[in-house]
């Protein structure tokens, strides 16, 4: 079986170097080593790096456990340094990998001989995956087909959004389409820097059911959660 993933622990000391440095649509985005470490940086904002990826990883993992079917097409939104792609395309329960990323720098960073080529070559090389170019707001809008599983890790979580326009996909109405894209028993599963109590009474309000909350420890402050809920009609 493919095994994942993962750069060595590091605890970087001198200075972080800027591999690249673009500015989008959706604002500048940075990808920069740190020691060991690369570590990619949204609007001046720290998304994540390669020093861990069990959250990632919990991520995909929570979606499969809930789901009750094997065989499933899992939708990825959010490519970051990969972890979440390796590891679904470890696992052969998914039969097929659909990555939406909206910055084609992360998507050029992950290419054959780029930086994050590393962690996830393997996993893009996998007949089941394919990586789109888009946004995933627009993605559910339009996609015309059904997930069984939809893993969502597109910025810090439903109350610290990296930009503006995020924060449409933890309202009632992005809700509603994430329900609308899942086929009956598909699981939505949301990663986040933090819990959100509000953010569970959202997901109940809008039609899901076994909602809560999985905890990911961290060393300091609150923990890393995955937001887990089922479409059941």
């Amino acid at each position: 079986m493919p095994h994942h993933y993962s750069l060595p622990p590091h605890r970087p000391t001198e200075e972080p170097e800027v591999l690249d440095r673009r500015t989008g649509p959706h604002g500048e985005v940075v990808l920069r080593r740190h020691g060991d470490l690369l570590q990619i940086i949204a609007n001046g904002c720290f998304l994540m790096d390669t020093s861990d990826g069990r959250s990632e990883r919990l991520l995909v993992d929570a979606a499969a456990a809930a789901l009750d079917r094997d065989g499933g097409h899992l939708l990825i939104g959010g490519l970051g340094v990969g972890f979440s792609l390796a590891h679904a395309a470890a696992d052969p329960r998914w039969g097929r990998i659909t990555v939406v990323e909206r910055e084609a720098a992360v998507i050029d960073w992950h290419r054959p001989g780029a930086p994050l080529s590393t962690l996830s070559r393997a996993a893009l090389d996998d007949p089941r995956t394919e990586v789109l170019h888009t946004g995933l707001l627009e993605h559910l809008r339009t996609a015309g087909r059904s997930y069984d599983a939809l893993c969502l890790d597109v910025d810090n979580g439903p109350d610290w959004t990296v930009t503006e326009d995020n924060e449409g996909l933890y309202t009632p109405t992005g809700l509603a389409l994430c329900r609308e894209r899942l086929a009956p028993g598909g699981v939505l599963a949301i990663w986040s820097a933090q819990p959100s109590a509000v953010f569970e009474g959202t997901l109940r309000n809008s039609g899901f059911q076994g909602v809560r909350t999985q905890e990911i420890p961290v060393a300091r402050g609150v923990p890393d959660v995955v937001h887990l809920a089922v479409r059941t009609g």
